[in-house]
């Protein structure tokens, strides 16, 4: 998840990020919610308080095991009783609905308070934890033991659970790759069983063990991960700087960075023709410098800011013309860039590049949830308590063979319209990060590169977004013309369409997923329809496009009383988009 969650606040004054500097703002809230003594009458949703179909996913009961006993015997309860059973962890940052078992019956298991150190092994640079860890704590343990993870997520507020659930990762191309799930050891994992073993029963599996492949990335569908254990490596330091060219050479430059920086990957601005790239490797441990991540947009930030920015934004995006829409556009990449996205030279300051620091200093950040509640004077940029910056986040890995052609048509469908592209620019561009091929069933089946996008998205439902077109196009173009996989833990429904039959192995998955859990306990609607067992994750109705839950076959599917029609992609013509037509809206009128 989460990761990868960059700069979300939009149109912030730079005396915002300035005080910034917050020992801490309210933790998030927890994504479960019970009315009746905590455990019943549930709700759960993720971190940004809706998921993609604004639905409220409800629950008969939730429990909240401490020890592995404890989770066997919530497994073996709802078994007994067939009731469907989905986890949920201490922050929940997968936007589709992977947490929610669907109906009012069914259960919900957190991993919070499973969040320990089982074992250290230092001689064979093992280290064995709980699922619910945060990433945050598991690459700080490993470091005071001199070890490091050697890739992970941007965003520490992931738990080693959803990591592994949904594919995350870092970028590099390297040794195993940038996917957390490539050093995984050995897994322990509760799984439902018949009435003579229990109705619960612990699988343990070690490296070598096939089984691994579909446990290692599962989405959560084969039953709850107790325990991980990581294979890691000694601790090093790497060095940071962060280079902005011309992206007129993008397509090429792309195709190879990743194989000149272990950690390397490029922000593009689109609109104002920028490519970022981070030039990020491993060097001597010796190498002078303590250097610190602490990215401006994971830092806590003042609650009336926040509010300010996005009343801010609704106006420009409601009421704004292209040209002011731009203007504050260029905002945040710059304030960003002047303050080195939050990287100091030794944890204060920032003197200038390199950036020289330990992996687990470096590699991961989000030092708003570290803080004591303060009663909501400040808080995470997508606190879903307080109405403030509100988006969707799409992601999709495209073949490293493809880049090149899939850039280069990006590119295409920007200079046809420069000024639709400001909204990315306000998101600080499309994240580009590397990401090798994987053994794992639902992993990666060849070596790619993954892109985030980050967008607006209305409070109301059926509000049509400026320029929504060419988000949509760009969508459509990497999943249909360039067979992209769309992130397991990002993205609105549409994109799942089909996704399952981009895997090669996904047909050995579902045999596990058999055999682990023949009465489907841990499955849902939602994951049925992603694993391409039965229906399909997209809702048709009126204003499904809108919503990112269809693509648009007819104009009812978009917003056509408020001019937006489905129409043909600029540049990838099979593409089907909601566009704003403004002479038919005048005709009509």
């Amino acid at each position: 998840m989460a990761a990868t969650m960059r700069a979300l606040f939009v149109f912030l004054l730079p005396v915002l990020l300035i005080t910034s500097r917050l020992a801490g703002g309210s933790p998030p809230p927890d994504p479960v919610s019970c009315a009746h003594d905590g455990t019943s009458n549930c709700t759960v949703t993720n971190t940004y308080g809706s998921f993609p179909d604004r639905t409220i996913c409800r629950a008969a009961n939730a429990t909240f095991p401490t020890t592995e006993a404890e989770l066997v015997a919530a497994v073996a309860s709802a078994a007994a009783a067939r009731r469907k059973v989905k986890v949920a962890t201490s922050h929940s940052h997968s936007f589709p609905k992977l947490a929610c078992p669907g109906g009012r019956d069914g259960t919900i298991i957190s991993t919070a308070r499973l969040n320990r150190t089982v074992a250290v092994d230092a001689s064979r640079r093992l280290l064995t934890v709980e699922s619910g860890m945060l990433l945050r704590d598991l690459v700080k343990v490993a470091a005071d033991a001199g070890m490091a993870l050697p890739h992970s997520p941007y965003w520490y507020g992931l738990t080693v659970g959803g990591m592994l659930a949904t594919g995350a990762h870092g970028s590099s191309l390297w040794g195993k790759g940038s996917a957390v799930h490539e050093y995984v050891f050995g897994i322990r994992i509760v799984t439902p069983a018949p009435a003579s073993q229990g109705f619960a029963v612990v699988r343990e599996l070690n490296a070598g063990d096939p089984d691994l492949d579909a446990v290692k990335v599962s989405l959560g569908v084969l039953g709850v991960i107790s325990q991980v254990t990581f294979e890691l490596q000694p601790q090093f330091k790497r060095s940071v700087t962060f280079v902005t060219r011309d992206d007129k050479d993008m397509p090429a430059q792309l195709a190879a960075w990743g194989g000149l920086h272990e950690f390397g990957d490029v922000a593009w601005l689109p609109r104002q023709g920028k490519a970022i790239y981070r030039e990020d490797n491993r060097v001597a441990v010796s190498t002078p410098g303590n250097g610190l991540n602490n990215y401006l947009g994971f830092r806590a930030q003042p609650t009336l800011g926040l509010l300010t920015a996005r009343v801010a934004e609704e106006r420009l995006e409601e009421n704004g013309t292209d040209i002011a829409r731009c203007l504050a556009a260029r905002l945040p990449a710059v304030t960003f860039e002047l303050q080195a996205y939050g990287f100091t030279n030794d944890g204060v300051f920032f003197t200038g590049y390199p950036v020289v620091g330990f992996q687990h200093r470096i590699q991961a950040s989000g030092t708003c949830i570290n803080g004591r509640d303060d009663a909501l004077l400040s808080a995470c940029t997508w606190d879903p308590r307080i109405r403030g910056p509100f988006f969707y986040q799409s992601g999709f890995s495209v073949a490293m063979s493809k880049v090149p052609a899939f850039v280069a048509d990006m590119q295409r469908l920007r200079d046809l319209d420069p000024r639709a592209f400001c909204g990315m620019d306000a998101k600080l561009g499309v994240l580009m990060r590397y990401v090798k091929a994987s053994s794992a069933y639902l992993g990666k089946a060849e070596d790619s590169l993954d892109f985030d996008v980050t967008y607006y998205r209305s409070y109301t439902e059926g509000v049509p977004r400026a320029h929504a077109d060419v988000y949509d196009e760009l969508e459509q173009m990497a999943l249909r013309k360039y067979g992209a996989v769309p992130h397991w833990g990002k993205n609105r429904n549409f994109a799942f369409d089909g996704a399952i039959d981009k895997y090669p192995k996904a047909a050995e998955f579902r045999k596990v997923k058999d055999r682990y859990d023949p009465e489907g306990i841990f499955s849902s609607e939602w994951s049925d329809q992603v694993l391409g067992i039965k229906g399909s994750p997209n809702v048709v109705g009126a204003g499904c496009a809108i919503e990112g839950l269809c693509v648009c076959s007819d104009d009812s599917h978009c917003a056509p009383e408020q001019g937006y029609l489905c129409r043909p992609g600029k540049v990838y013509a099979d593409a089907r988009v909601c566009r704003f037509e403004r002479t038919r809206l005048v005709d009509e009128l």
